[in-house]
C-alpha cells in the first residue's frame, strides 16, 4: 500500500495525511460544506452538493459527479464531535432503495507545533477487496486537502 495508509485488519482502513497547517482549519475542512464541495471526491469528480448539519446526530448529504462515472450521492449522520480532535460518523453510498455499504468514519486529528496530522479510519468492509476499492479515492481526497490548504505534507 502507498505511504501513510495501512489496514489494522482485513475489514479496516487507516489513513495518515500531515498538513502544515492549524488543526482548526483541518477540522473544520469536515465540518463546513463550503469547504467540503473544494476536496470532497476523487481527483477527476467534482462535489456540487454538500449539505452538513454539523452536530452530533445531525445528517449529512452529498454529491460527486464525473463525466465519466456520473453522479454518486452519499450521506450519513455524525455520532461523536469532539472539537479539534475527533470527528466520528456514518458513510453509506446511496442506492435505489436508500443507503447502502454503511461503515463508520473516524476522523482524529492532532497538532504538533505547526503540523496537524488527520487520522483517517473507515470500517467494517465486507471484503479486502471492496476495502481496497477505497484506498486511491479516499487518497485522492486527501490530497485535494493539500492542495486546497496550499501545503505540503510530511
Amino acid at each position: 500500500m502507498p505511504a501513510g495508509i495501512e489496514t489494522i485488519a482485513e475489514q479496516e482502513l487507516v489513513i495518515d495525511r500531515s498538513f502544515n497547517a492549524p488543526v482548526a482549519l483541518v477540522f473544520r475542512l469536515w465540518s463546513d460544506g463550503d469547504l467540503l464541495k473544494r476536496w470532497f471526491g476523487p481527483k477527476d469528480f467534482t462535489c456540487p452538493s454538500f449539505i452538513v448539519d454539523f452536530r452530533v446526530g445531525g445528517e449529512y448529504r452529498g454529491m460527486i459527479a464525473s463525466s465519466r462515472y456520473g453522479d454518486s450521492w452519499f450521506g450519513g449522520r455524525f455520532k461523536t464531535i469532539v472539537p479539534n480532535q475527533q470527528i466520528v460518523m456514518t458513510f453509506a453510498w446511496d442506492e435505489d432503495q436508500g443507503l447502502k455499504e454503511l461503515t463508520d468514519i473516524t476522523i482524529t486529528f492532532d497538532e504538533d507545533g505547526d503540523v496537524t496530522t488527520q487520522r483517517f479510519h473507515q470500517a467494517p468492509f465486507r471484503s479486502v477487496a471492496e476495502r481496497d476499492s477505497h484506498v486511491s479515492g479516499w487518497t485522492e481526497c486527501f490530497d485535494k486537502q493539500l492542495a486546497y490548504l496550499g501545503d505540503h505534507h510530511t
